[in-house]
């Protein structure tokens, strides 16, 4: 059921799992482990300008010569010319967020691109449909970053049921329990990303890798919902001084002002106190720092014995 995945058919991979996009966090070094493990690895684009992006990619084809990914924040200052990169770099899988990516559609079929927007709500998933995507990711608000309002286990079937096309489940997948879960939601596949930000070829800093480690299953908060842009990270000392400052009625303006560069003070300095440490709730279930390829194979070995411990149940 797992190796049959339309997912698998679709992008070329050996198993329907894809490891999110996470600004900062999702190098190359990451995208291409996961890859080389049989799932897509994706480079999280973020604001990255073209030639980062460009260096990446090259450094990730050097790693893996698996299908690998980029996901493209649609509100990048640089979108347009990230999107060129991706086109001249024939990179064969995008995932977009925040937004519609209906006008680089025509561009990436030309390449033979796979576009997968990550969508938190049913309305948007069937717009999206509309203007020619391959597949959705129904992303719950487990998930760390940013997040919509629906839990992963009521909007996937919602989302299931409104779309034509492959939906991928994330937010809150972390073993072989969360996969098995999303396919009896009707997914044909999960993208996972606290587990992978919490692994040794992950770059991230040591600090906020430990962080996940040590989290518990009530250690995220959700902030920023006054400024439209609602963001799950771990509690801190940010966090105290964000809720603070919406509680007073602080402008978008000066939350988006506190708000700047902290995900890169976390990720890339390691300070989990002042920065932003973006991860979602399955981070109360990491208990280790462990190398991708085992990650990977301890999620497929344990999926048949997740279903055969449903079927003694029944």
């Amino acid at each position: 059921m797992l190796l049959n995945s339309k997912i698998c058919q679709l992008l070329n991979i050996k198993y329907p799992i894809l490891q999110g996009g996470m600004a900062w966090v999702a190098t190359a070094e990451l995208a291409a482990a996961v890859s080389n493990a049989g799932g897509l690895g994706l480079i999280g684009a973020g604001h990255m300008p073209p030639d980062a992006l460009k260096a990446e990619i090259r450094k990730a084809k050097k790693l893996t010569d698996k299908p690998f990914g980029v996901n493209i924040m649609l509100m990048s200052p640089f979108v347009k010319e990230v999107m060129q990169v991706v086109i001249d770099e024939r990179v064969p899988v995008v995932t977009t967020g925040a937004g519609n990516p209906g006008e680089y559609i025509p561009a990436l079929r030309e390449i033979g691109a796979k576009v997968i927007p990550v969508v938190a709500s049913v309305a948007l998933a069937k717009r999206l449909e509309r203007v020619g995507v391959d597949a959705i990711i129904a992303e719950g608000m487990e998930s760390g970053g940013h997040v919509g309002e629906v839990t992963t286990m009521a909007l996937v079937p919602q989302v299931v049921d409104a779309v034509s096309i492959p939906v991928i489940a994330a937010g809150g997948i972390g073993d072989a329990r969360g996969v098995v879960a999303a396919l009896a939601l009707g997914a044909q596949g999960v993208q996972i990303g606290t587990l992978f930000a919490a692994s040794s070829e992950c770059t991230a800093h040591p600090k906020y890798k430990e962080a996940i480690v040590k989290a518990k299953e009530r250690s995220t908060i959700v902030t920023g919902a006054s400024t439209g842009h609602p963001v799950r990270t771990i509690a801190n000392r940010l966090t105290r001084d964000f809720t603070e400052m919406e509680k007073r009625g602080a402008t978008v303006e000066e939350l988006d002002q506190l708000g700047a560069g902290k995900l890169k003070a976390a990720v890339r300095d390691g300070d989990i106190e002042y920065g932003s440490v973006m991860v979602g709730q399955v981070a109360g279930m990491i208990g280790a720092i462990r190398p991708v390829a085992e990650i990977m194979q301890e999620i497929v070995k344990n999926i048949p014995e997740v279903i055969t411990e449903l079927t003694k149940r029944m």
